[in-house]
């Protein structure tokens, strides 16, 4: 039987991770929006299998903020909406604290969700998390290589101008001219010994 192929959803997965405590982590809502399951059925099986997501895996943000965008006079069309991070309080209450997963956790809620594009699209959460981190890794690489670069510069430069200022009173011209020999004997030029 011939797999169906899945859709990305629209933004792509990149674009909903966020780092939260220094951690990159994709949000339950975001999560459950990518695995095709509603996120109340995603922090249902969440709270059930709670043992298997130790706090490196999953964690409550204080983000309860939204902030979306849509087109001028169309309120009904969300495709240009944008979620921020967080809960509406129109649909989970004001007390509501979203869940962060981190990779792990991304992937065990695709363990414990029983459908099998959560399971499909596990693949894609994964990468994209291993994307951003080799990507990070790469930045990280860089900054150290240019800062080591930033030294030499300055080493060098340090080590030109100190050679220019010793060679400085060589290329510059005297302001007055060299005393001129003067001609025929002299007692005080004998040596004596």
């Amino acid at each position: 039987m011939p797999s169906k192929k899945l859709t990305l959803p629209n933004q792509g997965i990149d674009n909903l991770i966020r780092e939260v405590r220094g951690q990159k982590v994709i949000l339950d809502s975001d999560l459950a929006r990518v695995y095709g399951v509603a996120t109340k059925r995603l922090n249902e099986q969440f709270r059930r299998n709670r043992s298997r997501f130790p706090e490196d895996f999953a964690f409550q943000t204080n983000l309860r903020s939204q902030i979306a965008a849509s087109k001028k006079g169309d309120q009904s069309d969300t495709s240009n909406w944008s979620q921020f991070a967080t809960s509406s309080s129109k649909h989970r209450g004001k007390v509501y604290r979203p869940w962060a997963f981190t990779e792990h956790g991304a992937l065990q809620a695709a363990n414990i969700l029983n459908c099998a594009r959560a399971v499909q699209m596990s693949v894609f959460v994964i990468r994209a998390f291993v994307k951003m981190r080799d990507e990070l890794a790469a930045k990280s690489t860089m900054v150290k290589r240019l800062a080591q670069i930033d030294n030499t510069l300055f080493l060098h430069d340090s080590a030109l101008r100190d050679l220019y200022q010793k060679l400085r009173p060589l290329l510059a011209p005297s302001s007055e001219p060299p005393p001129k020999p003067r001609i025929g004997f002299h007692p005080q030029n004998i040596k004596r010994g």
